[in-house]
């Protein structure tokens, strides 16, 4: 049974009173905030990449408290194998059978901290989880709890012990954000100001899992127009064509493009998803997905490009 959906300007309330929370404890990062509270309403996966030290792990810890939901952090180690994530079944002397010892990631948010520091083996054992919302395990196939989030950080592939995400995972991710260095003020009010640890502990969530639930609902209410399918068919069309694109986008891409725009709008207060919805979102969902047939066009100039090449109807 689904849950109910609630009104777009109530949905709008909530939201931006999760919002406000969240800037209180990530200081000068409203928009990166913003987008990460869409892919979460949108029930997508997020990856965070960037330099440590900059509010990752902190971003991903304040989400998951303020949405009420069941969390569990696991830091990924190049020893690290799938057992390590999934669990294992364990034979018991006393009951002459094996149970299933469940591993970190039958939560609801699960943040799989440093991700590419794990080796690809480890990595794969989040691919069926991320795409079924369930593991098998020795032929037996457990579904994970309602909602299922993976937050994932990772470090720049430069840094030393890191192996490079597959394209199949990175697809897996609705949204890659970059936090980036804070800026002077706040950079001050962090120093000056409490432990962002200590912060968290004594956040009250905003929402829970039924409340979750409603407004996942109502994202399914925003209405699009045909125009805007248009535009949306127009931008996967485009990149599929374009010189500059190795492999253009596909038609998971685009369901995880409109997914996230109508939650944009919901964000907005508006029951109607608009142009400019899809464009505020379209460089998080695609960005990670595209990859550039000349190496020194960075993901961002690719998008630009993208958008600056198809008209809005």
């Amino acid at each position: 049974m689904g849950m109910e959906p609630i009104s777009s300007g109530a949905a709008q309330t909530v939201l931006s009173r999760l919002l406000e929370a969240a800037g209180q404890v990530i200081l000068d990062k409203h928009e990166v905030i913003k987008l990460a509270v869409t892919c979460l309403i949108a029930g997508g996966h997020l990856l965070l990449e960037d330099v440590p030290g900059v509010g990752k792990t902190t971003l991903a810890q304040t989400l998951a408290r303020l949405s009420g939901l069941d969390f569990q952090r696991l830091q990924f180690t190049s020893d690290m194998l799938p057992a390590d994530i999934l669990g294992a079944s364990i034979y018991h002397r006393d009951t002459q059978a094996f149970a299933l010892h469940r591993g970190p990631i039958f939560t609801q948010v699960l943040l799989a901290d440093e991700i590419n520091r794990a080796t690809p083996r480890a990595q794969s054992a989040l691919l069926e989880a991320m795409e079924e919302r369930q593991v098998t395990l020795d032929g037996a196939t457990h579904p994970l709890p309602q909602p299922f989030f993976v937050i994932a950080t990772q470090n720049p592939l430069e840094q030393i012990g890191t192996y490079p995400l597959p394209e199949s995972q990175l697809d897996r991710f609705l949204m890659r954000l970059s936090l980036d260095y804070p800026g002077p003020q706040a950079e001050r009010e962090l120093l000056q100001g409490r432990a962002r640890r200590e912060m968290l502990v004594s956040m009250n969530p905003i929402l829970d899992a039924v409340a979750f639930g409603q407004l996942q609902a109502t994202v399914d209410r925003v209405h699009v127009a045909d125009p805007l399918i248009d535009y949306l068919q127009a931008l996967l069309a485009r990149s599929r064509i374009s010189s500059d694109i190795r492999h253009g986008l596909s038609p998971r891409a685009g369901i995880a493009l409109l997914r996230a725009a109508r939650t944009w709008s919901l964000l907005a207060g508006r029951g109607h998803c608009l142009p400019e919805d899809l464009q505020a979102v379209l460089p998080s969902v695609i960005g990670h997905r595209l990859t550039p047939r000349d190496t020194a066009l960075s993901s961002t100039e690719l998008v630009a490009r993208l958008i600056a090449s198809v008209p809005i109807p």
